[in-house]
């Protein structure tokens, strides 16, 4: 890992992701989570401070520990215990039916393998436990997907794997998960090439 993708890009995105917009994000697609929770993609924590009361325990798995000072910073401040593993999603290590929830917020851009990723989410859930995810994703409108689908490039050497144009909805049924809701929408104060949200509830 490159000092551009170990520091100066983790730095960046941690700073952009705490705008007032994101912070609603996290609050509103968090709020139904529960009991012991699987989060994909952890980052640098900013997740922690919208879990709801609801939620007793957190798991972590990301390949990467970016800002590892931060991270420390943002899990002394939850009531509830988190547990950091550092490896990918496609392989998780725990047992089948472990979580009542599992939760993803723009992540799914970036896992090499999603629908890998998503089909151990299937596994490691318990029966009929919670997917909720917020993600950014490929548009509707063509014209935006064809500049998404022209920019990608770029965005995936800039932003260090991120993918602009997946289908989100697509990823998570090919797994074999339903979707309960889902939610179209841009996100508030961000252009559509990269602002085009999925929000949703999915079951195994």
């Amino acid at each position: 890992m490159g000092v551009y993708a170990q520091h100066i890009f983790p730095r960046v995105m941690d700073w952009a992701m705490q705008r007032p917009a994101f912070q609603a994000e996290r609050r509103q697609v968090l709020a139904p989570s529960y009991g012991h929770v699987l989060e994909l993609g952890f980052g640098t924590g900013l997740n922690l401070p919208y879990y709801p009361a609801a939620v007793r325990k957190v798991t972590t798995v990301d390949p990467a520990n970016n800002l590892p000072g931060r991270v420390i910073s943002r899990i002394r401040a939850v009531p509830f215990p988190v547990e950091t593993v550092y490896r990918s999603a496609e392989t998780l290590p725990f047992d089948a039916g472990r979580f009542d929830c599992v939760v993803s917020t723009w992540t799914l851009c970036t896992i090499p393998d999603p629908v890998s990723a998503l089909r151990e989410v299937g596994r490691v859930l318990k029966p009929g436990g919670r997917f909720v995810f917020s993600e950014h994703g490929r548009s509707d409108i063509p014209l935006v997907a064809w500049w998404q689908d022209r920019f990608n490039p770029i965005q995936n050497l800039v932003a260090c794997g991120c993918n602009l144009n997946r289908r989100i909805d697509r990823l998570v049924a090919e797994a074999g998960l339903t979707i309960v809701t889902l939610d179209r929408f841009v996100l508030p104060g961000t252009p559509r090439l990269f602002g085009e949200m999925y929000r949703g509830q999915a079951t195994n």
